[in-house]
Parts: C-alpha cells; sequence; structure tokens
C-alpha cells in the first residue's frame, strides 16, 4: 500500500512489515528495514537522482511500544507510543526527513558561511579581497541557489493533513518537531543566509569600487595619452 504526493510517497509493505517515506527532496526514512534492504534500496533510487549529495547523512530514530501509556512519550532517541499503526509511524518519519533535511541546509550554509568569512579576514588584513570578479559572481550563485532550493522546499515544515483532525497525531507531531528543534533549525539557517547575503552585498560594493576605480584610471591614461598625442603632433 502506498499514499503521497508528487512532493512525497509514503509506502507500507506487509509482507515483511516494513515501511518507506521517500521525499522530493532526497530523504528516504526507512522503518523496519536492515542495512541491506535500506542499501538495495538506495543503490535503485539512485538512478533516478538528479543531482547526487556526496554527504552521509542519516539518524536513526526507535519507537518502543507499551501499553500502558495513553499518549506518546517523546525523548531525544526514540519515542513511545502505545501501539504502532501507519499512521503514526507516517508521522514520525516525516519528522525524522525533515530533520535530515535541515542537517543537509545547516552543512551548506555553514560552508558559505565559512568562505564568506575568509572574504571577511581578507578585508580586514589587506584592505581588499582578493576575488575575481568571475568568482564572486559564481560564489553570489551559490549562495541563492542553495537560498533557493530552501524556499522551494519550504513545505517540509508543513504540517501533515493527518494531524488536522487527530488530536493524538497532532500532539506527537508537535512533540517531535520540540525534540528535533524543527523550526529552530530552519530560523538559524535563515539567519546565517540574512548573514552572508549581507557579506555579498559589501563584497560586491568593494568590488564595484574597484572596478570604477579602475575604469577612472583607464579614462585618465586615455586623456593623457590624447593630450601626449596632441602636443606631438602640435610640435611637429
Amino acid at each position: 500500500m502506498h499514499s503521497g504526493s508528487t512532493t512525497e510517497v509514503f509506502y507500507s509493505l506487509k509482507e515483511p512489515d516494513r515501511y518507506l517515506y521517500v521525499f522530493d527532496y532526497g530523504v528516504v526514512v526507512f522503518a523496519n528495514y536492515d542495512a541491506a534492504a535500506k542499501q538495495e534500496f538506495i543503490n535503485v533510487i539512485k538512478n533516478f537522482a538528479n543531482n547526487l549529495v556526496d554527504l552521509d547523512l542519516m539518524e536513526e530514530y526507535f519507537i518502543i511500544t507499551n501499553s500502558e501509556l495513553l499518549k506518546p512519550v517523546v525523548k531525544n532517541n526514540f519515542v513511545s507510543v502505545h501501539h504502532i499503526d501507519s499512521f503514526l509511524l507516517r508521522i514520525i518519519m516525516l519528522n525524522i526527513g525533515q530533520s535530515v533535511a535541515l542537517d543537509y541546509y545547516e552543512t551548506l550554509t555553514d560552508e558559505l558561511i565559512t568562505s564568506s568569512k575568509h572574504y571577511i579576514e581578507q578585508l580586514e588584513t589587506l584592505g581588499k579581497i582578493r576575488i575575481s570578479k568571475t568568482n564572486l559572481l559564481k560564489y553570489i550563485g551559490k549562495v541563492l541557489n542553495v537560498k533557493n532550493s530552501i524556499v522551494d522546499n519550504l513545505y517540509v515544515l508543513d504540517d501533515p493533513n493527518l494531524v488536522w483532525e487527530n488530536e493524538e497525531l497532532n500532539l506527537l507531531n508537535r512533540n517531535l518537531k520540540i525534540n528535533f528543534d524543527i523550526n529552530t533549525r530552519f530560523k538559524d539557517i535563515d539567519y546565517r543566509l540574512q548573514i552572508v547575503e549581507n557579506n555579498l552585498r559589501l563584497f560586491t560594493d568593494v568590488l564595484n569600487v574597484r572596478e570604477s576605480s579602475r575604469l577612472e584610471w583607464v579614462i585618465i591614461i586615455l586623456i593623457l595619452c590624447e593630450i601626449l598625442i596632441s602636443l606631438f603632433n602640435h610640435n611637429t
């Protein structure tokens, strides 16, 4: 059995009793899969990926059943529930997928912050940036690509339709978001990107000043050449 949309697909496999959640932002969540079965599926789905990421990002989260519980209890690395069904699993797997996606964007923004810091240190020590206009434009393109990718996948934070009419699932979803710091981490990523964008504006201004100064010198040299040519022609 499977269900989903154009952005995600949830599979419930009864024989054996396994569950699979595939997201279009590049995350796959497994439930009750052994290592070999996971790798087999990953090897297959890689053939349909547009851009493979050379990062080994994963999270492991346990589900414990306790028939005495009246409501789910969420902890750092496990959740205790009264029973397990596909709806409950879908909410848990969704939050794990969201967390891994945020891990990826945190890694990207860390790289952007680090490279941005390198240019800021150049400004501090040298009073200039050692970067060509082409490389700066490439850097700007990389930043915009990361931000656009996050914007395209903003639904990563959306609550699934399942929780709208089920208070138990809604409570579980909220507690899982708190446990995985979903909203806090997203805001932190957005804040980091704002810092990088502000730095980019500074770098662009510095580069424009440099280009403007260079253009002024070119104009001065051309005028000087014209004067010298005029003087030479006048003397001859």
